[in-house]
């Protein structure tokens, strides 16, 4: 009688060692959300004319002060420019350039332009993710009549792929969305 019972004990703690074994699972990989606290939008004319910078800061994040914008002059009409957009994380030193990780996990990421009633100007995507599905880190926006209104950007993670262009669609969750108050001269 000992030795049934020392048999089914033993054969009790062998399965239950067994059965607590980590190398069973493989814990999940956590990919933490960017800090991102500019974007710079960067774009040059095809022809000639001055740069033109858009730029928004806001080292203190979802801190109380409000983003610092620039944009540096006034597109001319008629006028493409190609460009690229910028993102850093300056909370660090040296600044994270998180344009680099969207890039890297493009099948994951999208940038979205919004044109405001009254401006008169047309963006189009320039790069695109390994399925070939816009990602818009680079970008050429072609400036029409003379106008002004409102451009934002915004980058969402894990958008719908393919979409029909606008952020309804697409879904996601928003990294980053500014908004710039632009003139076309």
């Amino acid at each position: 009688m000992k030795t049934v019972q020392f048999l089914s004990m033993f054969t009790f703690l062998t399965l239950f060692f067994a059965s607590c074994s980590d190398d069973d699972n493989t814990p999940d990989i956590v990919n933490e959300e960017e800090v991102i606290t500019t974007l710079m939008v960067t774009l040059n004319p095809d022809s000639s004319g001055a740069v033109i910078t858009m730029e928004s800061r806001d080292l203190d994040g979802d801190g109380p002060n409000a983003p610092v914008k620039e944009v540096s002059g006034s597109f001319v009409a008629g006028t493409s420019y190609t460009g690229n957009i910028l993102l850093l994380n300056e909370t660090e030193t040296p600044p994270e350039n998180i344009t680099d990780e969207v890039e890297e996990e493009d099948e994951e990421h999208q940038f979205f332009y919004t044109i405001g009633d009254g401006l008169d100007v047309t963006m189009e995507y320039v790069n695109f993710d390994g399925d070939g599905n816009p990602l818009g880190t680079q970008i050429k926006l072609t400036a029409g009549a003379a106008s002004s209104g409102t451009l934002t950007f915004t980058l969402r993670h894990e958008p719908k792929k393919p979409n029909d262009g606008t952020l309804a669609d697409a879904g996601g969750e928003t990294d980053i969305t500014q908004t710039f108050n632009v003139t076309v001269e």
